[in-house]
C-alpha cells in the first residue's frame, strides 16, 4: 500500500502551512483563544479568505464553487490549519454535512442557491438533528413536518445545536409520516434560521461551549426545500453522519497531535526523557495516535473510492 502523497498534494500542504503561519493569521489565533467561548469564535475575514483561495470546498466540483479535488486534499487543508491553531469555524457543519448533503442529493435549484455562498465562506449552516429524547437513537425523533398545500409546517424542539445562533440555514430532520416505522417516515429540509416561529435559546455544554435549544412553532417551509426523497431521510442522515465523523476525527486527531508534540517538547526541555515511566506513557500515546490517524486516512481513501465508510468512521 502506498501511503505517499502526490507532489501536488505536498505543495498544497506547504501553501496551507505558509498561510496558517502568516503573522496576521496567527494574531487572530491568539485573540480567539483568549475568548470565553472560543469554541464558536472564528475570524470571518480568515474564513472568507480560505473560501476565496478555494480551500473550503476544495473537494467539490468547480460548478459548485469547488476546485474539483478530492477529500484527500480537503483533509490536508484541515490538518495544516488546525495543527497551527487556525479555527475553521462553521466548516464541519457547513461544508462537511450541509453542503455535502446538497451536493449529493440536493436539487439543481438548491445547489445553485446555496453552494456558491457556502464555498466562498459567506454562508454558515447548522444541523438540526438531536432532540431531548432522540440523540444516539436518532430514529426516535418526534419533530413533525405536516404538509399544508405547497408548504410543510414544522413543530418540535432540537437541542445541542452547535452554531445554531450563528447559522443562516439549518438542515432539519423531521417526521413526515408518523404512521411509518421509526426508521422510516423521516425527511430532511433546508430551513432559513430567520423564519418566523423559530426560537433560539443558549445551552452551555460541560466544555463551556455554547450549543443551543431550537424550538419550532408552526414554522412554514416550502416543499421545494426538502432535501432528497420524502421519507428516506434516515438513510441519508446515516451517510451524512459518516462524513461528519471523518471530518470531526480530523479535528480531534490534529489537536491531539499538537498537544502530544507540545508534551514531548516539554519533556525534552525539562530533561525528563530518561524516565522510563514517562517514556512508556508517551510511547502508548504515540501508538494510539498513529492507529487513529491510519483509521482516519482509511476512511478518507474509502470515501474517495466511492465507498461509504460508516463502520470505519465510527471506529
Amino acid at each position: 500500500m502506498d501511503f505517499k502523497f502526490t507532489p501536488e498534494q505536498e505543495q498544497l500542504r506547504r501553501e496551507v502551512r505558509e498561510f496558517a503561519l502568516r503573522p496576521d493569521v496567527q494574531k487572530t489565533v491568539q485573540e480567539i483563544h483568549k475568548l470565553d467561548d472560543h469554541f464558536n469564535a472564528f475570524s470571518k475575514e480568515v474564513y472568507e479568505e480560505l473560501g476565496s483561495r478555494g480551500w473550503l470546498a476544495i473537494h467539490w466540483p468547480k460548478q459548485s464553487g469547488g476546485e474539483g479535488k478530492t477529500l484527500i486534499e480537503a483533509t490536508i487543508v484541515q490538518e495544516e490549519l488546525l495543527y497551527h491553531g487556525v479555527s475553521m469555524g462553521p466548516y464541519g457543519l457547513t461544508i462537511g454535512i450541509f453542503g455535502n448533503a446538497l451536493l449529493h442529493i440536493g436539487t439543481e435549484e438548491q445547489k445553485v442557491k446555496y453552494l456558491p455562498g457556502i464555498a466562498k465562506g459567506k454562508t454558515y449552516c447548522c444541523i438540526l438533528y438531536t432532540e431531548p429524547n432522540a440523540g444516539s437513537d436518532l430514529a426516535s425523533l418526534v419533530t413533525k413536518a405536516v404538509r399544508d398545500g405547497d408548504d410543510y409546517v414544522i413543530n418540535g424542539t432540537k437541542i445541542f445545536t452547535s452554531q445554531g445562533h450563528l447559522a443562516h440555514y439549518g438542515l432539519l430532520a423531521a417526521r413526515t409520516n408518523p404512521n411509518a416505522p421509526k426508521h422510516k417516515g423521516i425527511s430532511a429540509f433546508i430551513l432559513d434560521m430567520k423564519s418566523p416561529g423559530i426560537g433560539i435559546n443558549p445551552m452551555i455544554a460541560l466544555s463551556g461551549e455554547r450549543v443551543n435549544e431550537i424550538s419550532f412553532e408552526d414554522v412554514r417551509v416550502s416543499a421545494r426545500s426538502m432535501v432528497g426523497e420524502p421519507e428516506k431521510g434516515w438513510m441519508k442522515l446515516n451517510e451524512a453522519l459518516a462524513v461528519e465523523r471523518t471530518s470531526a476525527a480530523t479535528g480531534w486527531l490534529t489537536e491531539a497531535r499538537r498537544m502530544l508534540d507540545h508534551i514531548c517538547s516539554y519533556v525534552k526541555e525539562k530533561g525528563l526523557g530518561t524516565d522510563k515511566t514517562i517514556r512508556l506513557k508517551l510511547a502508548r500515546l504515540e501508538t494510539h495516535w498513529q492507529i487513529g490517524h491510519l483509521l482516519l486516512w482509511r476512511s478518507v481513501c474509502l470515501t474517495v473510492k466511492g465507498d461509504l465508510p460508516d463502520a470505519e468512521a465510527s471506529m
